[in-house]
């Protein structure tokens, strides 16, 4: 398992967007739009590889989605596909709530989203 990328709810995803590519020399990927949703999100990639996903939408999200700013998830890459579905059938069979998925999403990932005892969206994709 690896860290994927972490993910950041913002107000203004072009702003953020802007900072993370001045001064920490990211480079933002094309925006994703999902209209139906008012959905709207750049992957910016560091240097070391590690990535951001800035995430923005114009209505607040009910919960366990999280806030509009700030931490949204964590994700973890599993490696393949049956990885992420063994693991989210494991986690389902021990009693953790899984949120979603596993699915593939408008933007391609595959990907799960099971809550942590926390609370806490921890993303299971390759």
């Amino acid at each position: 398992m690896h860290i994927e990328h972490i993910a950041l709810w913002t107000h203004d995803l072009e702003r953020l967007k802007s900072f993370y590519e001045t001064y920490f020399e990211a480079q933002a990927s094309a925006k994703y739009v999902n209209a139906e949703k008012q959905f709207e999100s750049y992957f910016l990639t560091l240097t070391s590889g590690a990535r951001l996903e800035l995430m923005q939408t114009p209505t607040v999200l009910p919960s366990p989605q999280g806030p509009t700013t700030g931490y949204a998830h964590l994700a973890l890459s599993a490696g393949a596909v049956e990885q992420v579905d063994a693991l989210t059938a494991r986690l389902r069979r021990d009693g953790y709530q899984v949120i979603s998925g596993p699915r593939r999403t408008g933007d391609g990932y595959y990907e799960s989203v099971v809550l942590d005892p926390d609370g806490n969206q921890v993303e299971i994709t390759v």
